[in-house]
């Protein structure tokens, strides 16, 4: 019997947490993450990596418990991961009935408070704040990293290297590479990202009606005290970071710049920007928005619905699209990799099925 193989296109977040899936669950099958830059070098570089007990959805709730029980596991068994646990307090406008709305899950267990341990901030009129628990953030290009490194060798990266086709066949996908490497495997994940556009698969993401958007953030130049908590501002899709690892805090704040080019985005902040996001800062703290002045920005993917996408591509199946995850690659990125390796036909060629399901 041939051993099954497979190709993991994108080497960030979500496409490296597939490549441990596919591991995993298919012992014997040789696995092949393929990205044009370095692991976690993309938009899992600039994630701020806030991870909420949260679902706008029934299936987003559902994918937000299976990733939090993921992480929690993880951090389990690898304590050095730079998984940070983070308390943190939700400012809303209550919902009926005085009640919190933004679909937390009861593992949340959210509780009134006057106000967050933090930075003093006013409340809106008409606004009140809830203590939530099980939040952490993490350094998502560090955990993208010893992911790869806990993966190799039995998982094979190939860093800097551009995939320039992607076609599925009779029985296989062939992957062709910048390098003159063909790779011809049973099934392939695609998780590029933002990256939508490139020629290798854009006539196959076309019909799905991806977008994307600019994501852009401040770094508020103000060192967190310990016991300083996340602020997530609901109605305004925005929150309070304190990076205590880096000494500082990042407000993330919704931008609605669309149809971006992420290898456009190499000029840092825009006046606009940075306009934007001191006005939305402005309502909660005057004070902080005063010292925003710097930060990050870049792009995320978007699909037509309220959630992730995760699609197969062609009739067989063998090619599933993973991501469009709307600013929550970080969070849903467990539960998107799983359900992406759950759509592939993980039977060999010309094989039976393979093993037992198995989950990390």
């Amino acid at each position: 019997m041939a051993a099954p193989s497979f190709v993991v296109i994108g080497a960030g977040i979500v496409g490296c947490l597939a490549a441990r899936e596919l591991a995993a669950r298919v012992p014997q099958a040789s696995v092949t993450v393929v990205d044009r830059d370095c692991v976690g070098a993309g938009a899992s570089r600039r994630s701020a990596g806030l991870h909420l007990p949260r679902g706008a959805t029934s299936r987003t709730r559902r994918m937000s418990e299976f990733s939090h029980a993921y992480y929690s596991d993880l951090k389990l068994s690898h304590p050095r991961l730079p998984l940070h646990p983070v308390t943190a307090t939700v400012i809303a406008t209550p919902g009926a009935g005085g009640s919190m709305g933004g679909g937390y899950l009861s593992l949340a267990a959210p509780a009134p408070v006057a106000r967050a341990h933090g930075p003093a901030l006013t409340l809106p009129r008409g606004a009140r704040a809830w203590r939530i628990c099980g939040s952490h953030y993490a350094d998502v290009y560090e955990v993208a990293h010893a992911i790869a490194a806990a993966l190799r060798p039995r998982v094979r990266f190939l860093e800097g290297v551009e995939v320039t086709g992607l076609e599925p066949g009779r029985g296989v996908v062939t992957v062709s590479t910048g390098t003159g490497e063909r790779l011809v495997a049973d099934a392939a994940v695609l998780a590029p990202g933002p990256w939508l556009h490139r020629p290798a698969w854009r006539h196959h993401l076309a019909p799905l009606g991806l977008r994307v958007k600019k994501v852009a953030a401040l770094h508020i130049e103000q060192r967190p005290h310990p016991g300083d908590e996340a602020v997530i501002l609901d109605d305004d899709d925005a929150f309070l970071l304190p990076l205590h690892t880096r000494g500082h805090w990042l407000f993330s704040y919704a931008c609605q710049e669309w149809d971006v080019d992420p290898d456009g985005l190499t000029a840092g902040l825009s006046a606009a920007d940075l306009g934007a996001a001191r006005a939305c800062l402005r309502r909660y703290s005057p004070a902080l928005a005063v010292l925003g002045a710097c930060g990050r920005v870049f792009c995320d993917a978007y699909s037509p619905g309220a959630g992730p996408l995760v699609r197969a591509l062609d009739p067989d199946g063998r090619i599933v699209f993973a991501g469009a995850a709307g600013g929550s690659g970080y969070r849903l990125a467990p539960a998107i990799a799983s359900e992406a390796v759950d759509s592939l036909r993980l039977a060999p060629r010309n094989e039976g099925v393979i093993g037992d399901h198995q989950y990390v």
